[in-house]
């Protein structure tokens, strides 16, 4: 696994190098994501300062490349942004050379747009050159441009982290102002767009100064050879030595591309299809599309649990052959001396048939607990015990109406105040409960003579004091 970044950006490989910083592929833990991370290699205050105003540049567009996060960890910091795969114009022209004007028109108009969505923001971007703009991996479909890299963009008006006189940017892509330590401005922006066109025509670096010259000599040469005229006459005014002679803003240039693009003649039919391949490569052991990969946990001993069932003869003698659940006698059966002696007494009681219930009318509300019917024993036979539930349900509540249930005799007995006799006692097994008498009068009537003396001498003392 790669280092972890602030706790939540895992690098991965690095991809590329910037002017401050290494390009990483980072894995964004909160996102799930891959992206591109920039981490700054220098820790001087200059450079610090520069991937501030960097990182500060939030453009949204289709076309432009800004960074979207920041994150900072002890002595490091970075910022990341979308991962783009397909590499950057150089890549694109190393593999291809020079390209045909009807795909470099469409490159250009992409190129424009996102400048235009950069000036509009106030930024000048001050380095324009075809390893900043990147492509997305579409294959033969159209290309989709990305432009990147705003480590020396500033705003108008902001103040210069240079010295005077003193010109930052790429050499072969400077505008003829900066050369002279002019302010940036947006101008020169258009003229490093118009060289930009030149190397994909040309299909290599043009010479910045040759044609600055040639420029200056005849005011608009002639256009170079496989350039049609309507494209040139767009890439020739963003090359002019006077910024007040170029295009004035990049969605004048777009006007006059699009134009010139309805000019040019169409594709030829056995023209080879120009492919944006992925290049940054497969991911590296461990990580996988969906990140980090995770080893699958496989158990030592695995167990194998036959889902289809046993065939129906084993099944039936399994069944067969199972033992079932062991039988124990009640407790009450195995110690008869311990069972309730309410209910043996009841038990052994014999019990009288009910009456006759006579059938309810209609519309008559019927009981809610209707004792079910007993059949009369025969005459001259016992009348059968009728044994008592092992637990008894929760008992409803008792209904006014309801008749009360009966109650044995000793606890009859003991309700009215009569004591139980010594046959009740007997007859039952169950003692009779006595109340416990209080002191004798002997001994009550001085104990309380003797209180009210102490209470009488306590009054006493207090009325003296």
């Amino acid at each position: 696994m790669g280092e972890v970044f602030a706790g939540r950006y895992e690098l991965v490989d690095p991809i590329g190098h910037g002017g401050v910083g290494a390009v990483w592929r980072a894995w964004d833990r909160r996102r799930r994501r891959y992206v591109a991370a920039k981490v700054l290699q220098q820790s001087d205050a200059h450079a610090l300062l520069r991937f501030v105003r960097e990182q500060a540049m939030r453009i949204d567009h289709p076309h432009v490349l800004a960074p979207a996060s920041w994150a900072a960890d002890d002595d490091k910091v970075l910022f990341t942004m979308d991962l783009v795969r397909g590499g950057s114009l150089s890549n694109l022209v190393g593999d291809y050379g020079p390209l045909p004007p009807r795909l470099v028109c469409v490159l250009l108009d992409q190129l424009l747009a996102g400048l235009t969505a950069v000036h509009a923001e106030g930024v000048v971007h001050r380095d324009i050159k075809p390893a900043n703009v990147l492509l997305e991996a579409t294959g033969t479909r159209t290309p989709h441009v990305r432009l990147s890299d705003f480590g020396i963009a500033m705003r108008k008006g902001d103040a210069r982290l240079t010295e005077t006189n003193y010109v930052v940017g790429t050499p072969g892509y400077f505008a003829p102002e900066q050369l002279v330590g002019a302010e940036p401005d947006f101008a020169a922006d258009l003229y490093a767009t118009g060289l930009v066109a030149l190397y994909l025509l040309g299909g290599r670096k043009p010479d910045a100064q040759a044609v600055q010259d040639r420029f200056l000599e005849m005011g608009m040469p002639p256009a170079p050879m496989g350039v049609p005229g309507p494209l040139w006459q767009v890439v020739g005014t963003l090359l002019q030595p006077d910024p007040y002679a170029r295009f004035r803003t990049a969605t004048g240039a777009r006007k006059a591309l699009a134009a010139a693009m309805e000019l040019l003649p169409e594709a030829a039919p056995g023209e080879e299809p120009v492919e944006v391949h992925d290049q940054i490569g497969p991911l590296p052991p461990g990580f996988g599309p969906e990140g980090p990969a995770v080893a699958d946990r496989v158990p030592s001993n695995p167990v194998t649990i036959d889902l289809s069932g046993p065939p129906a003869e084993s099944a039936a003698a399994s069944s067969a052959q199972l033992p079932g659940p062991p039988s124990f006698p009640h407790p009450a059966a195995a110690h008869p001396s311990t069972q309730d002696p309410r209910r043996t007494a009841s038990a052994a009681a014999p019990e009288s048939p009910p009456a006759p219930q006579s059938p309810h009318p209609r519309g008559e509300r019927r009981p809610r607990h209707a004792a079910p019917a007993v059949p009369s024993p025969a005459p001259g036979t016992a009348p059968a015990a009728s044994p008592l539930p092992e637990e008894p349900p929760t008992h409803a509540p008792t209904r006014p109406d309801s008749p009360a249930l009966p109650l044995p005799a000793p606890v009859s007995a003991a309700l009215n105040g009569a004591s139980p006799s010594s046959a009740d006692t007997a007859s039952t097994g169950v003692p009779a409960r006595r109340t416990r008498p209080g002191p004798p009068a002997k001994v009550a009537i001085p104990m309380l003579a003797l209180a009210l003396l102490c209470f009488a001498v306590g009054v006493a003392a207090l009325l003296a004091s």
